[in-house]
């Protein structure tokens, strides 16, 4: 067992906590005069520091996860931790950033690009070792789609946004109708059950809500698409990225649609993202949509997650939604708030360590936990290389200035 503590009080939401004792799981919470602490336990004075729950990443790609080909936009079938590495640099500076849980994706190139993966970001040396399950023995994870200019291209591919759509209705009513044979089957042995189809299997899922779509989407007309494509089939729906949620936030509201959004300080970037605005977060949050913040790693490292709140901040979101945004929100959009996103006896011991205020550029992520395992040190050379390094840091084997498919 491990005692994390902290003697001074910095701030007042319930978020940040004056102390942890943990091992892999959260046992108390509270002030030295609240909680009667067992003789014996290691005790780690971290006076002046800052104890946060781990970060949630909603939309990454570390672990350089791949999905779907270009045999065809909607392939459910496709898994994407059979491509995920987990000794890929970027996981472990996503540790360093705080970051102990993340949804991996596949890609955006299609309509439907696969099934992501829920990870905790324990040390492991294959994906397995990161792998959260669900009670029933199943894999969390959800599933990825995306419209507008990604899935638009070449035949077999759409070539406009309303193909797109009618290509992802003709998908659903098919999964509706494999699910109306296995039903038929199950009841009157005389009727014969569909061949296996892996791909409806996912999308049946999906319909039946036991799988989050995870859906791309930028611009406000492509936006209100995904909302009506939810409202025509009745799946569950988390919006991510959202350029233009602002322009059309009162819908989104009026949907009870999640919202996943990423912050960018610098121009660049596809064109049907340009009006971009740091007013999302604080916009959503006055309509009352849950909101939470991603990475699209590598879009933004994963290093400087932090930051995306500080910018929601600036823009005019509340400090409380902001961190609440980087945590519990993250949790509850991937239907793990029972076990992460706070400091609450009985979850999952997943923290950070920091130096200071956590929306402050000056402050430096120390130590991140995962399930009461520390996963990095700053103070650990390694670690800090992982931190303060450049592209290639810690992987003296890459290849630099060349390009090629690993």
């Amino acid at each position: 067992m491990t005692l994390i503590h902290r003697r001074d009080e910095l701030r007042s939401e319930k978020i940040l906590q004056d102390r942890l004792f943990a091992n892999d799981k959260i046992e108390m919470v509270g002030s030295a005069d609240q909680v009667d602490i067992p003789d014996g336990v290691e005790v780690v004075d971290v006076s002046g520091k800052v104890i946060m729950p781990g970060l949630i990443c909603t939309h990454s790609h570390i672990g350089q996860g791949s999905g779907g080909d270009r045999s065809g936009p909607i392939q459910p079938e496709v898994r994407v931790y059979d491509s995920i590495n987990v000794r890929d640099a970027r996981m472990e500076k996503a540790r360093a950033g705080g970051i102990t849980t993340v949804n991996i994706m596949p890609g955006s190139g299609h309509l439907l690009s696969g099934q992501t993966i829920y990870l905790k970001l324990r040390d492991g040396n294959k994906v397995e070792d990161l792998f959260i399950y669900n009670e029933d023995g199943s894999l969390a994870g959800g599933i990825k789609m995306a419209n507008a200019t990604n899935s638009r291209k070449a035949p077999p591919f759409p070539g406009t946004r309303a193909k797109s759509a009618s290509l992802v209705r003709q998908q659903y009513i098919k999964a509706r109708e494999y699910k109306a044979k296995l039903l038929a089957a199950a009841e009157d042995p005389k009727k014969k059950a569909p061949d296996r189809d892996l791909g409806m299997e996912a999308l049946v899922e999906v319909l039946e809500g036991k799988r989050v779509v995870h859906h791309h989407t930028h611009r406000h007309d492509d936006i209100l698409t995904v909302l009506r494509l939810k409202k025509e089939f009745g799946f569950r729906l988390v919006l991510q990225h959202v350029s233009e949620a602002w322009k059309v936030a009162e819908e989104i509201a009026a949907a009870d649609v999640p919202c996943s959004i990423i912050y960018l300080d610098s121009p660049g970037g596809k064109l049907e993202a340009r009006d971009i605005d740091w007013r999302n977060g604080a916009e959503l949050e006055r309509l009352g949509v849950l909101t939470g913040f991603h990475t699209d790693d590598g879009v933004t490292d994963s290093r400087w997650f932090l930051r995306s709140a500080a910018f929601a901040v600036r823009a005019g979101m509340s400090e409380k939604a902001a961190l609440f945004g980087m945590t519990m929100a993250g949790a509850k959009m991937l239907d793990l708030e029972d076990r992460t996103g706070s400091l609450t006896v009985g979850k999952d011991a997943d923290f950070v360590i920091l130096s200071g205020d956590p929306l402050s550029v000056y402050t430096r992520i120390e130590e991140t936990w995962v399930e009461g395992q520390k996963v990095f040190d700053l103070d650990d050379p390694q670690d800090r290389l992982w931190a303060n390094g450049g592209y290639g840091a810690g992987t003296p084997r890459t290849l630099q200035l060349c390009c090629f498919d690993q």
